[in-house]
């Protein structure tokens, strides 16, 4: 009876797979972060925190495309985690201010004076 209820709770137990896949991307964004963080200039920080947050979620959804993820499940998938990024993403973007953005993209003319306007 006790061997029979053991190989239940293993089929029907949740998979591990999107938990260290959770766990390996979000170990590749706390590198890069505390990378901005500390050489970014303060304003400068949440946008580019935006922009890795939605090319992790990218990752995460082409390897979720990839591997063929079944989008309709009752456990947590790699379509899930792409949309967690993509959400904290957006909040992100949404906290930094527009003129931070534009400094982050910004490029000095002083360093192309030979190219005309």
């Amino acid at each position: 009876m006790i061997a029979s209820n053991t190989s239940w709770i293993r089929r029907n137990a949740p998979s591990r797979e999107p938990f260290g896949m959770l766990a390996l991307l979000s170990v590749l964004i706390a590198v890069p972060a505390f990378l901005m963080i500390g050489m970014l200039e303060p304003g400068l920080v949440l946008p580019a925190f935006s922009m890795l947050l939605f090319a992790e979620a990218a990752i995460a959804a082409i390897v979720a495309r990839s591997i063929h993820v079944h989008r309709n499940s009752e456990n947590v998938t790699l379509w899930d985690i792409a949309g967690a990024f993509t959400m904290m993403g957006c909040a992100a973007a949404i906290f930094s201010e527009p003129d931070q953005a534009a400094q982050f993209f910004e490029q000095p003319i002083e360093q192309h004076p030979d190219k005309p306007l």
